[in-house]
């Protein structure tokens, strides 16, 4: 810091001005690697590791049979808290390769890329959004890049997709938190497009893939691809050292090139695009095609091996992540992308056309994150529910006694008590109990002290009861924020409600418990008599975000998936429509009668991933039982 600067930072302290944020670097300086990105908002890696939340898994359903003590992981939640939960679980040795090396053996990460927002303004003002836009890209990337080496095991690499936008920043990020010598390649994805007449640059036929590997031990299966043997010939120039090359003769003793060995992939992989009429597609937004991942995969790990993806999106990585004998983890804050996943994840064949084999994969389990099922809870066994209260909190799982008490665990040092509502049912906690607690434990509890219990139980409705000093904490399950308690406030998941932001970052932290909206529609049959319809006539949100009651109208919807042959276990997604697309046809969506089976289940969702769900008869859209016959399953 020179002089100059040190005076004019005195003078604005003296005069109350805010100092610029981009001073805080200057005034408080990390340590420096020889080159890195310096930004407002960057958080110190240990900080990172630190004040992430860690939220528990609540298992939803479970799907197929392994016959095995792993299961492949599918969770709805916010990647971060979800990579900071799976932490715990490489620690304790049960996220883990088949042959036991702790953690994943490849990460493979689809970001969302875009960061530009719109802002009506100045140009100035432009300028200066797009470049708070992007800073916070890049932190909200990094953040979970610092969590990513820690999951990744000893020997493992992680593969970063992105566009040409933010690759060169990215990777000044990549070099700083997994070394810029365990760097190995940028790999340019190739594929051609539908070139627009008119432009002005160049084409752009290509992303980044960037690949890290943790150590220089990684795992490393070289790739090969089938020579071009006529550019391989021109490029030889029909010299004699064709000794890749098996000569051999035809009838006539013409010299034909009948076999050839394989060439090794280099750093450009030309992989077509999938096109909008490809078998392959979904019809979800960002979707890559397998053989791009199959060859990610099959270069980083080996069977059975830990694949993890963050950025789950279509599932791409997860089937092929099957379909190669590895082990998965998938991850998505997006209802879409679950659903999507879990429909591929049981349908998924080996083979193309008339010659596609069903596979059966391996068993996995849906578990939700941040967003929980208050009724599913309730249900937990006394061992369950306890674990599940503690790891909600943040807490300790630290059995202890104070004066005979029996407590369950630490919450920063100070002792938690876990009320046990199977035993005593009916009993409650009022201001009486927790003066009979300070009679008993006194100052030999410190001065904070946590009870853990279901919302109804309690009798008093502050947070807490001071008592000579001792502050007694009410821990409600479904939770009210107690802003002292945490280091910023909790904010909530966010389900896209048109195509473009199904590409939003999202950055939620904290947790929240599930509010059905409530909805009302009605069905039937369109003029033309070939079409059903549903239209939504009534919506109401009833979230609750960090602790407190939010309404909201239509607004707040988000989209409506259908399954139109619903089996009445397993909802299976055969169409979605986002907000923007029923608003625009006066909150209506049509669908081929046809279609229809003997019922539709229908899916409504909210803006932060609250269900509402109804079964609907196909009577209710006046479609008769000959009228269906021969119907065809629609795709996503």
């Amino acid at each position: 810091m020179n002089d100059e600067l040190r005076h004019l930072i005195i003078e604005k302290v003296r005069r109350g001005e805010q100092l610029p944020g981009e001073w805080q670097s200057i005034l408080f300086p990390q340590d420096k690697n020889e080159c890195e990105l310096v930004y407002h908002g960057k958080q110190r890696k240990e900080d990172v590791l630190a004040d992430t939340m860690t939220v528990p898994l609540q298992p939803v359903r479970s799907f197929g049979k392994n016959g095995s003590a792993w299961q492949n992981l599918l969770i709805f939640g916010d990647n971060l808290q979800v990579m900071k939960t799976l932490l715990e679980s490489k620690k304790n040795g049960t996220l883990c390769n088949a042959d036991g090396t702790p953690g994943a053996r490849l990460i493979y990460i689809d970001p969302p890329f875009a960061t530009q927002q719109e802002f009506r303004g100045t140009q100035d003002q432009k300028a200066y959004q797009d470049k708070i836009a992007g800073t916070r890209f890049i932190e909200f990337i990094r953040r979970r890049l610092i969590l990513a080496r820690e999951l990744l095991s000893d020997n493992g690499s992680i593969y970063l997709h992105l566009d040409t936008r933010k690759s060169h920043y990215i990777k000044a990020l990549m070099d700083e938190v997994f070394g810029e010598n365990n760097f190995r390649n940028e790999i340019i994805w190739y594929y051609r497009k539908f070139q627009m007449r008119g432009m002005r640059v160049f084409a752009n036929n290509s992303e980044r893939v960037l690949w890290y590997a943790k150590s220089g031990d990684h795992v490393y299966n070289p790739q090969t691809v089938p020579l071009d043997v006529p550019k391989y010939l021109k490029r030889k120039k029909w010299d004699k050292d064709l000794s890749r090359i098996v000569n051999v003769k035809d009838a006539k003793g013409h010299l034909i090139y009948d076999k050839y060995e394989d060439e090794k992939v280099d750093d450009v992989w030309d992989i077509p695009f999938m096109g909008a009429t490809s078998p392959e597609r979904l019809g979800y937004p960002t979707q890559k095609p397998e053989v791009l991942l199959r060859r990610v995969i099959e270069t980083a790990t080996n069977p059975e091996d830990l694949v993890m993806d963050v950025f789950a999106g279509s599932g791409t990585t997860l089937a092929s992540a099957e379909k190669l004998g590895r082990r998965w983890v998938g991850v998505d804050c997006g209802k879409l992308a679950i659903y999507t996943i879990q429909k591929r994840m049981l349908n998924l064949t080996r083979g193309k056309g008339k010659k596609a084999v069903a596979l059966e994969p391996k068993s996995f389990t849906l578990h939700n994150a941040g967003l929980y099922d208050f009724s599913k809870l309730k249900e937990l066994r006394w061992e369950d529910w306890r674990f599940f209260a503690l790891k909600l909190f943040g807490c300790k799982d630290e059995p202890h006694k104070v004066g005979g008490l029996k407590l369950d665990g630490k919450l920063k040092g100070a002792s938690v008590l876990v009320f046990n509502h199977h035993e005593n049912k009916g009993r409650r906690i009022d201001e009486e109990t927790i003066d009979d607690i300070h009679a008993a434990l006194g100052k030999r509890i410190g001065n904070r002290f946590f009870i853990i219990a279901p919302r109804g139980v309690f009798d008093f409705q502050q947070d807490y009861i001071d008592l000579d000093g001792v502050r007694y904490y009410a821990l409600r399950i479904p939770y009210s924020v107690i802003n002292e308690l945490h280091q910023r406030e909790f904010t909530a998941l966010s389900q896209p409600n048109d195509e473009g932001a199904v590409n939003d970052i999202v950055d939620a932290w904290g947790f929240d418990f599930i509010q059905p909206p409530a909805v009302d529609y009605t069905t039937g049959r369109t003029k033309n008599d070939s079409e059903a319809f549903l239209k939504l006539k009534k919506f109401q949100s009833r979230a609750r975000l960090g602790g407190a009651n939010v309404r909201g109208g239509l607004e707040s919807f988000s989209m409506l998936m259908l399954d139109f042959n619903y089996d009445g276990n397993l909802f299976k997604l055969d169409r979605f429509y986002f907000a923007h697309q029923l608003k625009e046809a006066n909150w209506e969506c049509r669908f081929p009668a046809r279609e229809i089976g003997e019922q539709v289940m229908a899916v409504f969702i909210d803006l932060h991933g609250n269900e509402a769900r109804d079964v609907i008869p196909r009577s209710k859209f006046g479609v008769k039982q000959k009228e269906n016959k021969g119907r065809s399953r629609v795709g996503v």
